[in-house]
């Protein structure tokens, strides 16, 4: 029957390579290591805005292939931060390139890893994370109500004078034992899978792949090993409420009671585990890392095409057919990163948006995992920033506008960082007025494209086009419209958007005649004052 088991589970893992996971995300979970992880020697620490405008959580469904709970949250802290050092890489890629190739060493990995795919293991990292609870001032009284009634036990053996006293200790030891549920029940999930974790790890090392790695790990893995008999409380609490029979667990929990064994295995516990929170960390580490190159594995054996990005020292960007890897059939577009960065205009829904979003993800995606969704993706080693998806924030009384404005404020902010940075916006300040629009944007947009800096920017505001073609390359997506239909095609093209649809597809949806001809002659009153307003503008500035 285990052999059986084995079997099938052998080959779900061989015919599951290269597919995404048909499973719900619990991102309250999964985060939780990224959140408490000290990331302060990184290059950038990826923000919740970038995340959000980017759909990163959406993209990480995407690219998590991993077997182990451990893994998924390894895997997600390593998405949302690009390193400083990257002496890694070439190592990980021949890792990578080995477990692509070698289905059975794969296997056999995956096989210990699946072992830690239970929710329990999302708190493994509360073992080395978290503040554990001291025991309060009074504690000592709980050492010495179970030396008391253990006397007290053995003199009822003797003489049944002594029961009295032995029930009012249970009953004392009893409110203690309850007080103490709350603390145990925090800890019924992680000790046991810090146990399953070491086993794992035990066994991973075994491989070469494992040794590659981390050599050393079997020093962490035997300290905490030491603490196993220790441990073995909590394995029992677990078994004792799932397996065993209800009387048993009844005379079991009368003994722990009695005694106040679990207050004091507890915390004896939490006391040795604080002084081992680096050994835990770096089996916790072990172990995700090798699952994410598994990962990393199977998520480029399910592409049709991807790319290793390379990396320069020089300000450079540059993608030859990339894609987003979230939209299926996804046209791809190329560009090329000169001295200028880069403002897109068109109509809505022609692709705008998705286009720069492709440009940051891959950014992103290229910085941390080392595998880029183009043919051939070139970069510096860059922070990236965005501005994107803002919405109004009733509860804290802020409107679409200011909220846009603390964005742009940082990244104008970080804008002289010394870094090579890559400011990512889409319709910038669209919560104003036009006029004062397109002059704070101009203005800002100025100020970014300095330094080293690269900016993305799209807008509907030809004039913008117009004021920094100086500063910024001018591409732009546009829709094909005939007599009863509108036809995007998603590719980008050099210049500046020249035709204007809006009105024509109102037209074509029929709307009514005598609207459309008011429509058509403000527009051509605007477009008149417009250029006048231009030219004025330039002859200020030569002036």
């Amino acid at each position: 029957m285990i052999g059986k088991r084995k079997k099938e589970l052998k080959e779900k893992l061989s015919n599951s390579f290269g597919e995404t996971k048909d499973e719900s995300f619990d991102f309250g979970r999964i985060e939780k290591h990224f959140r408490k992880k000290n990331n302060s020697t990184a290059f950038q620490i990826i923000s919740d805005k970038t995340s959000n405008d980017l759909d990163l959580d959406e993209v990480f469904t995407f690219l998590d292939r991993t077997n182990s709970k451990i893994g998924q949250q390894y895997l997600y802290n390593k998405l949302r931060t690009i390193p400083n050092d990257s002496s890694k890489t070439l190592r990980d890629e021949e890792i990578i390139d080995r477990l692509s190739k070698d289905s059975e060493l794969r296997i056999v990995l995956q096989i210990q890893l699946s072992k830690l795919n239970n929710t329990e293991a999302y708190y493994i990292t509360t073992l080395f994370q978290d503040e554990h609870p001291k025991p309060p001032k009074w504690f000592f009284v709980v050492r010495l109500l179970s030396l008391i009634a253990f006397a007290t036990l053995l003199m009822t053996i003797v003489s049944l004078k002594t029961l009295p006293l032995l029930v009012v200790l249970f009953a004392i030891n009893t409110w203690i034992h309850i007080w103490n549920k709350k603390n145990l029940y925090e800890y019924l999930s992680s000790l046991p899978q810090l146990l399953k974790m070491n086993d794992v790890a035990k066994s991973l090392i075994r491989t070469d792949t494992g040794k590659e790695i981390n050599p050393d790990i079997c020093q962490s893995t035997g300290i905490i090993d030491k603490i196993k008999h220790h441990l073995s409380l909590f394995t029992l609490e677990t078994k004792l409420q799932g397996d065993l029979q209800q009387a048993i667990w009844f005379i079991a929990e009368l003994l722990k009671t009695l005694f106040l064994i679990e207050p004091l295995f507890l915390f004896h516990i939490l006391k040795e585990l604080d002084t081992k929170r680096t050994e835990i960390e770096d089996v916790f580490t072990f172990v995700g890392e090798i699952d994410t190159l598994i990962s990393i594995a199977s998520l480029r054996k399910g592409l049709d095409h991807y790319c290793l990005p390379s990396i320069s020292k020089e300000k450079t960007l540059t993608a030859k057919n990339a894609f987003h890897p979230l939209i299926p059939n996804c046209v791809e577009n190329s560009i090329r990163i000169g001295t200028k960065s880069i403002l897109l205009t068109g109509s809505n829904m022609s692709g705008k948006t998705s286009f720069i979003r492709t440009i940051g993800i891959n950014v992103i995606t290229g910085q941390t995992i080392n595998t880029c969704f183009a043919d051939e993706f070139s970069l510096s080693q860059m922070n990236i920033f965005s501005a994107i998806r803002i919405s109004d924030d009733l509860m804290n009384d802020k409107s679409y506008y200011f909220e846009e404005v603390l964005s742009i404020k940082s990244m104008i902010d970080n804008s002289t960082n010394g870094k090579t940075n890559l400011f990512l916006l889409d319709e910038i300040f669209k919560g104003t007025n036009t006029i004062e629009r397109i002059s704070a944007g101009k203005a800002v947009l100025s100020a970014l494209s300095k330094e080293n800096n690269i900016v993305f920017v799209s807008t509907h505001d030809i004039e913008l086009a117009d004021l920094l073609k100086n500063e910024y390359e001018l591409y732009h997506f546009s829709e094909i419209v005939d007599h009863k239909s509108v036809y995007f095609d998603y590719k980008l093209k050099e210049g500046k958007l020249k035709d204007r649809n809006a009105i024509r597809i109102l037209q074509i949806n029929d709307y009514p005649e005598e609207l459309i001809q008011e429509a058509i002659e403000i527009s051509k009153e605007l477009d008149r004052l417009s250029a006048i307003n231009y030219k004025q503008a330039n002859l200020q500035q030569k002036e």
